[in-house]
């Protein structure tokens, strides 16, 4: 399966790549109510919590947990 283009204006995030494309090999994607949980894990190629299920009514309150810092 090919790896889906991911568009990301931040660029002060490690992941981040020309043309504002992610380099990240795995995102992770919440709600933003759990914006301040810490998974304590890598992402990015890395395992994440994953075992949970919420439903956003839009995509302003979602949050990218795969943001690191460059």
């Amino acid at each position: 399966m090919a790896k889906p283009l991911v568009k990301c204006s931040v660029s002060n995030c490690a992941y981040w790549g020309e043309n504002n494309n992610c380099q990240a090999d795995a995102i992770m994607i919440d709600i933003d109510s759990h914006a301040k949980a810490s998974f304590d894990e890598e992402f990015a190629g890395e395992s994440f919590d994953s075992d949970h299920k919420d439903r956003a009514p839009s995509s302003s309150v979602t949050c990218c947990h795969t943001f690191k810092q460059k």
